[in-house]
């Protein structure tokens, strides 16, 4: 029997604690789809390159990023990387540790990088799916609401009522007629093949805005339903811009606005005041509040280098900077390099593990959501210190507890940047927004600053040796023949001694 991806295989590697069951689904799906598309996808890059020159890009690398508006937009992109590297690396090595202790030596050694597909989800780019396994305090009292939803009998409507609420409370637009008429807010049962994808729509008449989501009754859904409304009232607030300028100021922005109701509808205090969390449970208890962050941390933090490195990847391809015959191993070598990671079995050049990604199969943008990760936590920020829920100087309010339910005044400072949609360059918004006009990690960072410093203790503690070590990338990917050529001269000095020869200069350039 085949399997779909949604949602047999994603339900099947987050619950999964079986390693030759994930190595099985990991292996297979990449080998139905990724490698069935190796070819069609390296005539592609050709196309693509051939349009962007003609359109006076150097090639399709440029031609991606045009809309950052910045000549040095992958450069910046790696040098934001690195400065959140050293946080991903200590998340890194204590999620190591417990999957050692868990899995033994053998699966999942105390050094080096982790296994890809033990990680709860297909690409490893997000880690919640192990809390079972990963949870530092597991003793302390759940924050997770699912359970009290379904005790007092929420439905999807009452969700939605819920979400545009917290919108309303700070002074923006309720959802239109047209949102509740023509939206489809859970599953239909007359048997019609939906995409279950949750999605928001613009329809361009400045009327008609729709979240198409097959909702579930539970905390992550409760969670992307705000996200979702989130898109909608973008649309609302530049619906009287012209078409050309109804959309965010560059890519990254949509889903970083999208997701600021997250990270408010996430805390503890918010559960306390919709009903759903006991007042009982002390939100300020340190081990408590680890935990919220950790788990955030598996969503959000573990993210990061995947969100960079699938256009990372993309960018070497349309450059040259691989050949086209070797893609799979610097995908591999790109995935040890920023991720951590290793895969199950040892790979081949022949495969395509890239393209069993919707967004690398279907030319989906992938770095939008890393920038927008960063823009989350700057606006987040800015709204929390405009509504005065978070103070830098009282410990009683940090940043991760902050709530701006009801704030007119996070509001108003939403809005103002809302409004301009694409009319103005992004730098301007962003600084309506925050103050100043850079993609800046120093929120996230202060976000998860506790964390930090209780994982450095930890893995301190634990004796967990940080970083993940050199790659060797003939152990993990079968290279290309020419490949092993250049490598092979390169180790032996051949090259260099030969650097002038045609042929030589042919081998090293070849795409």
């Amino acid at each position: 029997k085949d399997y779909s991806l949604e949602p047999e295989l994603t339900l099947a590697m987050a619950q999964s604690r079986d390693p030759d069951v994930l190595e099985f689904y990991w292996t297979q799906w990449r080998e139905k789809s990724g490698k069935q598309i190796r070819d069609m996808y390296m005539e592609y890059v050709g196309t693509y390159n051939e349009a962007a020159r003609l359109n006076s890009f150097k090639d399709a690398s440029e031609m991606k990023v045009v809309d950052y508006e910045s000549d040095t937009f992958m450069q910046e992109m790696e040098s934001t990387w690195q400065g959140l590297k050293p946080l991903y690396q200590q998340l890194h090595a204590y999620v190591r540790t417990k999957l050692n202790k868990n899995y033994g030596d053998k699966v999942v050694p105390k050094t080096g990088p982790l296994p890809a597909h033990l990680l709860g989800n297909m690409w490893a780019q997000q880690w919640n799916n192990l809390e079972d396994l990963l949870t530092p305090y597991p003793n302390k009292p759940s924050i997770n609401i699912t359970g009290e939803m379904l005790n007092q009998g929420w439905t999807q409507m009452k969700m939605f009522e819920k979400a545009e609420d917290f919108f309303k409370s700070m002074g923006l637009d309720p959802m239109p007629k047209e949102f509740w008429e023509g939206s489809i807010i859970k599953k239909p049962d007359d048997g019609r093949d939906l995409t279950c994808h949750a999605s928001a729509w613009d329809f361009y008449n400045g009327k008609d805005f729709r979240i198409k989501q097959c909702t579930r009754i539970n905390q992550e859904d409760f969670v992307t339903v705000n996200h979702e409304m989130g898109h909608i009232q973008y649309y609302l607030q530049y619906k009287n811009q012209s078409y050309l300028f109804r959309s965010g100021a560059n890519p990254g922005f949509h889903e970083g606005v999208a997701d600021i109701l997250s990270l408010a509808v996430g805390t503890a205090t918010y559960f306390q005041k919709l009903g759903l969390l006991s007042s009982d449970v002390d939100i300020e208890d340190e081990e408590t509040n680890i935990n919220i962050l950790f788990s955030m941390a598996l969503q959000r933090i573990a993210f990061l280098p995947f969100g960079y490195l699938v256009d990372k990847f993309r960018w070497d391809v349309y450059s040259g900077k691989t050949s086209l015959d070797n893609m799979n191993c610097h995908w591999w070598k790109l995935r040890h390099e920023i991720q951590g990671l290793k895969p199950p079995q040892k790979r081949s050049y022949t495969d395509f593990d890239a393209g069993a990604k919707y967004h690398v199969a279907n030319d989906v943008g992938y770095v939008r959501y890393f920038t927008a990760f960063i823009y989350e936590f700057q606006f987040y920020k800015a709204m929390c210190l405009a509504s005065g829920k978070y103070d830098p100087k009282d410990a009683k309010k940090p940043l991760h507890r902050c709530n701006f339910y009801g704030s007119r005044v996070a509001g108003d400072k939403l809005r103002e940047m809302l409004k301009l949609g694409a009319s103005r360059p992004w730098k301007e918004a962003m600084k309506i927004m925050t103050g100043q006009p850079d993609m800046s990690t120093d929120a996230i960072r202060e976000y998860f600053k506790p964390l930090e410093k209780w994982l450095q203790k930890e893995n301190r503690k634990s004796g967990a040796k940080v970083g993940w070590g050199n790659l060797n990338i003939d152990k993990v990917c079968d290279q290309s023949p020419e490949a092993k050529a250049r490598s092979g001269a390169m180790k032996t000095g051949f090259v260099e001694k030969h650097s002038h020869n045609p042929v030589i200069q042919y081998l090293l350039t070849r795409k």
